[in-house]
Order: C-alpha cells, then structure tokens, then sequence
C-alpha cells in the first residue's frame, strides 16, 4: 500500500484545506492524474498523483481545514508493502474538527547534482527523510528498482553511508499568554480566528524581524518631472486601453538600479552571497486574510506598457487567490507602497530570502529650498531596508542614489 500525504505546495504551506477530491474509492489512478484540489495560504492548486494504483481509501474528507502537510490523505494500493502499522483513519466530516500529530520535521533527502530522479514511494521517501537517511545510497527492491518501506527499515539498522546528519531539535516556544490571562473578560472582544494565509504571514514576518539583521535608509524623492512623465505616457496608451500607474514607473526605476548596483540584488545563504542574474521584483499586495507578493520577473528588460498590463493582472488574480506557486515565490527585491493610503513614511519587514524591500509613501507638495530661495516641489519619501549579511550601507546607499537619479530623471529609464 502507499500512502498518499498532503503535500507542501509552496516554501511556506505548514497545512491546507482539502477542499475537493477529483477520485473515489475503487478509481484507478496513474502518475500525473489529478486527485485532489488543495486551498493553501495563498491559492487554491490542483494536485497530481505520482503514484499509480487503486484508490483505497480516502482518509480526510472534503472541506477539511487545518491538515497537516505529509499528514496521510488518501491510500493507494498495489505497489508497496501490504503491512500497515496503524489502522487507517476514517475520513473525517467536514464539519468535525481536525486533530492529526503535527508533522514530524522532514529535512531535504540528498541527491547528487546531476542526477536522475529517484524510484521511491512517498512513504519510502517519508521514512527516509524522518531517519536521516540519504536516498540515493540505497538499492530499491521494488518494481523498476523503486525504493519502498522495507529497504528503508533495512538501511536504518545497518551501518553504512546512508545515513546523514540529523538537525538537533529546537526547543519548542513557550505558549502565548490568553486574552483572558492577560486581563481581557471574554465577552469584551470577538475573536476571529487565523486562517492559513494569516498564519503563514505572522510566522514569516516574525522570524524575518528577529532573526534578520537589519536597518533602514530614508530620502526624499522629487517626482514633479516623473509624473510629467505619467501623464504624457498615459496620453500615448490611452488608445490601446493602458495606464501606468507611478508603481509601475517606480518598479522599472528599481529594477534599473537593482543592474547598476547589482551588489543591492542579492540573498543571503549560508553558502555565499547569491548575486541574481536579473531584477524579479515581488510587488505587495493586500488580499483578504493578509498580503501575497507576485513577482514582475525581468523587470528590467520590459517596457512600461508590459509592466503596467502585468502588474494588474498579477494583483487581480492575487487578489481571487488565482496565483500559480511561480508566480509569488523567487522575487529577488520588494517594493511596498502605501502612498494611495495618505501614507507619507514607513518601513516594511524583508521578505526572505531577499535582501532588501522598498517602502513608498505618498508624493505631497512640500516646501524646498532651493538657492536661497523656498520653492513647492513634489516629494515622495522612500525607505530601503536592508539585510546587513547582505547589504552595507554603502551599498543601500549606491541604490538609492541610483534610483533617485531615475526617478527624478525619468527620461533615462528608456535610453
């Protein structure tokens, strides 16, 4: 039998909802069928089988919520051991609470570069991972070779090379105190509870805030000339029904930057500083539940036209929760723009592993002074946080430059 586990559909999916199952006990499904659509943090994905076999059962049943990445959701049978160690689970209505184990912490298996794709069964894999055991140093005894349960127990008696470090666990966090703990009488608030999205957002921005290290550069931008600049563009689009938008103007104007001061387009590893290729910038957008970050990929190489059509159909869609996984993870660079909320300065949480976000605040006239004398000018402040492992203030400082001379120049975004 195998096990079909929930699986993790993006970096930061902890647990999802089933919301639909695309089989039924007694279907005969192949590798690549689709089994199941799961709702994540982010978006709701269809899910393809990579086994083959015969439905069996379905364990957790449809609009579950809360299930637990690698949490057993469906069983196939036909392909690897018959030996279960623990009666299945009957599915669970959609109306009853869910309880499953919290997932046992699963590190990457190690497979050579260069490689090709491992036969094993996603228990196989499972256990291998749980065990600290290297996949590709086993034989597989199953069809074509393919690793199942019992090579897995066999290599974690044996002494050998299978084995690989195993991290030491961290000890858990003590609880939170309770509103009620803290003071608060029960029937003094209305508690709405987390959902996925919301969850995954404060556990990211948290540790993003404690565990990177981190500071912000502040300047002020003047825009008069790049909203000249709008307008007349605006007037050239208006025809084929676009509009560019100052976000977008200030996407293309970091991008730039980001390829003259490539040191600023950078992400921390414990490898070494990983210098990106190209300017993929992450735009923040406020969605119902919390805030998804879509990426304008090449930002550098694409006109304003193309910004602007993609920047809104990316923020609609992320918007329905419509967003493939692609489509909101690897960004190289954020930008967060509060200024169409009166915002006039803040600074924003990196998004990891990016080392840097932009925060925008609203352009409003302000006093200057200019060669003696006071003058109105249109102002808009900027804040860059930086990750110090990866950019030193020299450097944010370089950036900043560089985007201010765009921005207040806008003509040489496209000479």
């Amino acid at each position: 039998m195998t096990d079909i586990l929930m699986p993790a559909l993006s970096p930061t999916m902890e647990e999802g909802i089933l919301a639909k199952w695309l089989v039924k006990v007694g279907d005969s499904v192949r590798s690549g069928d689709l089994i199941a659509e799961i709702e994540t943090d982010k978006a709701t994905m269809e899910v393809e089988a990579v086994d083959e076999g015969v439905v069996e059962a379905l364990l957790v049943a449809e609009g579950t919520e809360g299930v637990k990445v690698n949490t057993p959701i469906a069983r196939l049978s036909g392909e690897d051991s018959p030996v279960v160690t623990a009666p299945a689970p009957s599915p669970v209505p959609a109306s009853a609470p869910v309880v499953t184990a919290p997932a046992s912490p699963v590190e990457k298996v190690v497979i050579p570069k260069g490689s090709q794709r491992i036969l094993a069964s996603p228990l196989a894999r499972r256990l291998a991972a749980e065990r600290g055991l290297d996949l590709a140093a086993l034989t597989g005894s199953g069809p074509h070779g393919r690793i199942i349960r019992v090579d897995v127990e066999a290599a974690a008696t044996a002494p050998g090379p299978a084995k690989v470090a195993s991290p030491s666990p961290v000890p858990a966090p003590a609880p939170a105190a309770s509103l009620a703990q803290l003071g608060y009488p029960e029937d003094s608030y209305t508690l709405v509870p987390l959902d996925g999205m919301r969850r995954t957002v404060a556990r990211r921005l948290t540790e993003s805030a404690r565990d990177i290290p981190h500071f912000p550069l502040t300047i002020d931008v003047e825009i008069d000339a790049l909203l000249a600049a709008r307008s007349r563009i605006n007037s050239l689009l208006e025809p084929r029904g676009i509009k560019v938008s100052v976000n977008d103007l200030v996407i293309k104007a970091a991008a730039l930057a980001l390829k003259q001061v490539p040191e600023a387009n950078a992400s921390f590893t414990p490898e070494g500083i990983a210098l990106h290729r190209h300017a993929d910038i992450s735009m923040a957008v406020a969605v119902d539940g919390g805030l998804i970050t879509p990426i304008i990929r090449k930002a550098e190489q694409k006109g304003l036209a193309e910004i602007a059509l993609e920047a809104k159909d990316l923020a609609e869609r992320a918007r329905n929760r419509k967003l493939k996984p692609e489509e909101f993870q690897g960004g190289t660079f954020s930008i967060s723009n509060l200024g169409m909320f009166g915002i006039r300065q803040f600074g924003s949480i990196i998004n990891p592993p990016q080392g840097a976000i932009l925060s925008v605040g609203a352009g409003e006239a302000r006093a200057v002074v200019r060669d003696g004398q006071v003058i109105i000018r249109t102002l808009m402040t900027v804040t860059l946080t930086c990750d110090h492992r990866v950019i030193d203030g020299a450097i944010g400082a370089r950036w900043l430059a560089a985007f201010r001379a765009l921005i207040e120049e806008p003509v040489t975004m496209i000479v």
